[in-house]
């Protein structure tokens, strides 16, 4: 086991979630296992598996060197670091241990459940790069926003992103179902004889008749 490492705790929104935010003596921030996986719906085995995957395994192998956050090249798995942090003010009841992980992990970690086909794991990282640009061209334009007024546009982008992503469900949703009844006809036509892309004999005839040889 690896040696605990001091942290102390924050809260920060993501529009309408709500995170325990960490951060290290030397400034590096960290959130813990178990939450990064629950803000994807997901239990914190999801995010364990993640770590065990090949493919981040593939990953710490090409990029090696480029991030601060990866392990040695000796280390064939990452391994969450163990905070050690205070409880109530002060400390004043006592410490707890958490698994934490670097923020860069956190987003590679949404990004693989978002390719996977998490809803919830998309609707983090679209909404989260569409505030990290908006926040750059407001600087651009001399727009000033408090973090209130931006999680409000963060959790107004996410539901109207979630219904454009139920519309696009429910359509894709059609398709199956019209694919599967197209499926179930072509098997009762071939079942009765019947070549569902075939000519009818009389066709067939007709055409061998006409046929110019």
């Amino acid at each position: 086991m690896s040696e605990s490492i001091k942290a102390t705790r924050a809260t920060v929104a993501i529009g309408d979630l709500i995170v325990d935010a960490f951060q290290l003596t030397d400034g590096s921030y960290r959130m813990s296992l178990s939450q990064a996986a629950e803000c994807v719906g997901k239990p914190a085995r999801g995010t364990f598996d993640f770590l065990q995957s090949k493919a981040l395994k593939r990953l710490l192998g090409e990029v090696q060197g480029t991030f601060d956050f990866l392990p040695d090249e000796s280390t064939d798995n990452y391994q969450p670091e163990n905070l050690t942090v205070d409880i109530g003010e002060g400390g004043s009841q006592g410490q707890t241990r958490i698994r934490g992980l670097p923020l860069e992990l956190v987003a590679l970690y949404w990004a693989w459940e978002s390719f996977r086909g998490n809803r919830s794991a998309l609707l983090l990282t679209v909404s989260l790069t569409t505030e990290s640009l908006e926040r750059r061209f407001d600087d651009a334009f001399g727009v000033i926003r408090t973090e209130k007024e931006r999680n409000q546009r963060l959790s107004q982008q996410n539901k109207q992103l979630e219904q454009n992503l139920a519309q696009i469900s429910d359509g894709l949703t059609f398709d199956d179902e019209s694919r599967r009844e197209l499926n179930e006809l072509k098997s009762w036509l071939r079942d009765n004889g019947i070549e569902p892309y075939g000519l009818p004999e009389g066709d067939r005839d007709n055409i061998k008749g006409n046929r110019i040889d």
